[in-house]
């Protein structure tokens, strides 16, 4: 029986690409699987798994794949690797296969014998400052969890005096093959956990672990611009991994402290400044908090409630800015309260010569009343 073309049984074009080759492959793995097919359709399923392997196996290879191109299914020696049977199509199959779920599903890497390695877990860390500090940076100290080597049995995990074996499940090597025909599939040993090693009589200090979690202080530079919410990342000092596995990373997360006087919004602050009635009526100058020091500002005679003033490059300078924000200054107009009667017999005065002096004293209130006029007509 001959053979089918190999671009046909994987369904992709003859000019395709290495990546489209493979995700072909992958999806007929995936299609026929031996654990998505039972029963009267396993035999077929088996066969087309087969011959997807094949051919992903001459076409993923380059010089293969252009003697196949050229001469067909004679340029190429179809009993170098065969389709399935024995340790070396297994061993080829292995190959392929493992790279493709390998992509797919990641997980452990390969350690010492055979040993399953782990990455550790990433750490996590709150920590709040204050928006001075956000702004200008510093360096600052942390105590997070930390892992030492046992004192009492000195990283072994077994009890003084005893030792620990190696595993009889996996003999020592930390993975178990589980085989369904012709399909094979590598996990960690349930016994020993990867580690290869089981320990009789563990060390009551650690429980077996071979490490105590400890604290240690660790030194963090902060700096100078950060924001709420951001994240600086301390590589190797999250949770160490498994069988000689990397370490995890530590995320520290900063949180700014509410200000009494500024609102940050990206690289610009905010604030309210309040001025007296009489200072928004005639003028004057007032001063101002900024980050840098304290600043004038020129308050014109006649200025309403919510006038901004803008005092350009003092705001703060962001991480990934080349130049500082500015500060934006709201006017907050104070109504004068708990007059006497002396006081308030001046403020009548005053609205009374307004009125009768004629001009726009009000020009908010003039312009609102205008409009209610328009409104009702």
């Amino acid at each position: 029986m001959s053979k089918r073309d190999y671009y046909e049984v994987l369904g992709v074009p003859k000019n395709a690409s290495d990546d489209d080759i493979k995700k072909a492959y992958r999806k007929l793995a995936m299609k026929y699987h031996p654990d998505r097919n039972q029963g009267d359709a396993a035999k077929n399923a088996e066969e087309k798994f087969k011959e997807a392997k094949e051919a992903y196996e001459m076409l993923s290879d380059t010089q293969k794949r252009a003697a196949y191109d050229q001469y067909g299914h004679a340029g190429v020696d179809p009993n170098m690797r065969g389709p399935g049977g024995g340790a070396e199509g297994f061993g080829g199959f292995a190959e392929a296969f493992g790279d493709i779920f390998g992509d797919m599903f990641g997980g452990a890497r390969g350690g010492r014998g055979g040993r399953q390695v782990y990455r550790g877990s990433d750490l996590s860390y709150a920590m709040d400052i204050s928006l001075e500090e956000a702004a200008n940076g510093k360096d600052a100290q942390i105590r997070i969890p930390s892992w030492d080597s046992c004192d009492t049995c000195h990283g072994s995990g077994a009890k003084p005096g005893t030792s620990a074996k190696t595993c009889t499940t996996c003999s020592g090597a930390g993975v178990v093959q589980m085989r369904q025909g012709f399909f094979s599939v590598q996990q960690t040993c349930p016994h020993c956990r990867g580690t290869g090693k089981i320990i009789p009589e563990p060390c009551t200090a650690c429980h077996g672990q071979g490490k105590i979690k400890r604290q240690k202080t660790l030194e963090v530079k902060i700096p100078a611009g950060i924001d709420d919410g951001m994240r600086i990342r301390s590589t190797g000092n999250g949770e160490p991994g498994t069988n000689g596995g990397p370490p995890g990373d530590l995320y520290i997360e900063i949180r700014i402290r509410k200000h009494d006087i500024f609102e940050r919004d990206g690289d610009d602050l905010h604030c309210q400044v309040p001025v007296s009635f009489i200072t928004a009526a005639l003028g004057g100058e007032i001063e101002v908090p900024t980050l840098q020091g304290k600043a004038v500002i020129d308050i014109p005679e006649g200025t309403q409630a919510g006038k901004q003033f803008r005092l350009r490059g003092k705001g703060i300078k962001g991480v990934r800015a080349s130049y500082p924000g500015d500060l934006y200054c709201h006017i907050v107009v104070e109504t004068p309260v708990k007059l006497t009667e002396y006081q308030r017999k001046l403020l009548r005065e005053l609205e009374e010569s307004l009125k009768k002096g004629g001009g726009k004293h009000s020009p908010s209130a003039e312009s609102w009343t205008d409009r209610l006029k328009s409104f009702f007509s």
